[in-house]
């Protein structure tokens, strides 16, 4: 299932130059802001959607369009295969380029695409960001009395194949992979010791995860873990009553006004895949973002509990063997830093396999969000960062 990316993708002609013109339908309804079917030729510049965000100029959210456009050049000396970069700041969409590129989304075969900014991509692991959101909102609607409830209690159709310790197992445990279960996913997808590709090929995934041994007791060994979370999104379905995909639609992406969505399950079994199935639009996936920028909220209204944030980006592990050790774990985020002239700069993330990146820094209320197709290699995500550290973050001119 890995593919390695073929190079830097050719740039789509709407984004290709400063120069070019800018079309204006109607007139601006505050400084910076783009109507509803103006068309920005100018770099980067987002196109009017009428998908719920405001668009605006760099300039007008305190940001240098100028050096948002050098993001290309950026790319090209990476020579990655980069599909999307879309940049909010201060709740306005001020930056968006797309690339044509090699691409294989999950479960079906490789093949070149044109992205353009109302094509879907794969988020893979960035859906464990998003699911941790779903958790949160079954708290707040009291479906779930809390983080602190006995994984085992949802499942007692499993309780004879659970293994010794389960029983004090919980979803805060899931939610900050601390489980300590017996988990290996680092392996290639075809060695039979890499536990990941038993969620999509066992004809009882649950079973399957609650069958691992416990190693070390809960709260005290940080391992990544897709099994943890594939039970919580099980959590959402048993709680709700209803499939993951139609709780999501309806509790979060309906009030983000995200209506083009896709959670794909398993192609082997037809189970859902919490942890890896999401597909959104570039600019949807930004929404994400801002909505936990936002500490919950969406165009003044509460999706998900200002407390759910605040617990949810609260670093809870050091996050050893992923990126060098180098970032912390939240409930299903990653936290980490960026050295922008001299300064660090904290950050809130959502990753996924091959390079889909949300990243959220509050102290510049700025979004960035890319997608990618660099599976399997060993820069995955590196362009992404790279771009957020010395692209997004030294364009900010103020800090308010």
């Amino acid at each position: 299932m890995m593919i390695v990316g073929r190079g830097f993708p050719r740039l789509r002609s709407f984004g290709a130059g400063l120069a070019l013109a800018l079309i204006v339908y109607g007139t601006p309804a505050r400084t910076g802001e783009m109507p509803v079917g103006q068309r920005n030729l100018a770099c980067g510049s987002p196109s009017s959607l009428d998908d719920g965000w405001v668009v605006a100029s760099p300039d007008s959210v305190g940001m240098d369009g100028a050096r948002l456009c050098g993001i290309v050049t950026r790319l090209a000396l990476r020579s990655t295969e980069i599909h999307s970069v879309v940049v909010a700041r201060h709740g306005r969409l001020v930056f968006e380029q797309y690339f044509a590129g090699i691409d294989q989304p999950w479960g079906q075969p490789e093949g070149r695409t044109e992205f353009t900014a109302t094509t879907k991509h794969d988020m893979r692991s960035a859906s464990k960001s998003v699911t941790s959101l779903l958790v949160g909102i079954a708290i707040d609607r009291k479906l779930i009395a809390g983080v602190d409830e006995p994984v085992i209690k949802f499942f007692p159709e499993h309780q004879s194949v659970k293994s010794a310790g389960w029983d004090a197992i919980t979803l805060r445990h899931l939610l900050t992979m601390s489980s300590g279960m017996k988990w290996d996913e680092a392996r290639a997808w075809t060695d039979p010791d890499n536990d990941e590709p038993h969620l999509g090929f066992e004809p009882d995934p649950l079973g399957y995860v609650l069958s691992r041994p416990i190693a070390a007791a809960p709260d005290t060994l940080w391992t990544y873990n897709g099994g943890g979370t594939n039970l919580l999104g099980n959590i959402i379905e048993k709680v709700s009553g209803e499939p993951l995909e139609a709780f999501a639609r309806e509790t979060l992406f309906q009030p983000l006004g995200i209506t083009d969505v896709e959670w794909k399950a398993y192609p082997s079994n037809g189970k859902i895949a919490p942890a890896a199935g999401l597909r959104l639009r570039p600019r949807d996936a930004a929404k994400i973002g801002q909505l936990v920028l936002d500490r919950g909220g969406w165009n003044g209204k509460q999706i998900v509990s200002a407390d759910w944030i605040a617990q949810s980006v609260k670093p809870r592990f050091q996050a050893i063997g992923y990126f060098g050790g180098t970032l912390f774990y939240g409930y299903q985020w990653w936290l980490g830093r960026s050295l922008a002239e001299g300064k660090e700069v904290k950050w809130i993330g959502a990753f996924g396999w091959g390079g889909q990146r949300i990243f959220i820094v509050p102290d510049l209320d700025l979004v960035l969000m890319t997608a990618a197709a660099q599976y399997g290699q060993p820069k995955e995500g590196l362009a992404a960062l790279d771009i957020l550290t010395n692209i997004v973050i030294r364009a900010v001119r103020d800090a308010h």
